[in-house]
């Protein structure tokens, strides 16, 4: 019970992070909302929060310049740890690398460099970051996936388009 409710949380605030980062209508063909509900409907996944606005400006900056379809991204309630998911999907093909690089950025200040820590902080942390970390896009859709089943979000991801 605990968790479907959980999950019906999630889906609302998914709902609204979609909302506050979509420019127009989407006319998608992938409900990118539904395939965060059974993303975390068939996982096992820690609390998570949506990113809306400043703070979706402040971790993944310049994706709000883009022209997007769909957008929705959540992270650990707990900022030990290593969790977060991204779904976007981009108007133009042409920014679909642009995406990737933001996705990617946001990785490699959670990791760090090696002579700062990471944004993620603790070095388990930032080592869940650096191994569990996956960035897929299929056309204009883009996912950023960090969990320990970060392989099995890429499957289902890419089942989406199969």
């Amino acid at each position: 019970m605990k968790k479907k409710f959980f999950a019906l949380l999630l889906a609302l605030s998914l709902t609204l992070s979609l909302a506050a980062c979509m420019k127009q209508p989407a006319e998608s063909d992938v409900d990118l909302g539904a395939f965060y509900t059974a993303l975390l409907e068939e996982g096992e996944w820690p609390e998570l929060m949506s990113l809306e606005n400043e703070q979706l400006d402040a971790f993944y900056p310049g994706l709000l310049d883009l022209e997007l379809e769909q957008c929705s991204v959540s992270t650990a309630a707990i900022g030990s740890i290593a969790c977060e998911i991204a779904l976007v999907e981009v108007k133009n093909t042409e920014d679909v690398e642009t995406v990737e690089g933001i996705l990617q950025a946001r990785v490699d200040y959670q990791v760090g460099d090696g002579n700062s820590p990471g944004g993620a902080f603790y070095p388990a942390t930032m080592e869940a970051w650096e191994q569990n970390s996956r960035i897929v896009s299929n056309g204009n859709y883009v996912m950023l996936a960090v969990c320990e089943d970060a392989d099995g979000a890429v499957e289902q991801f890419n089942a989406l388009f199969a």
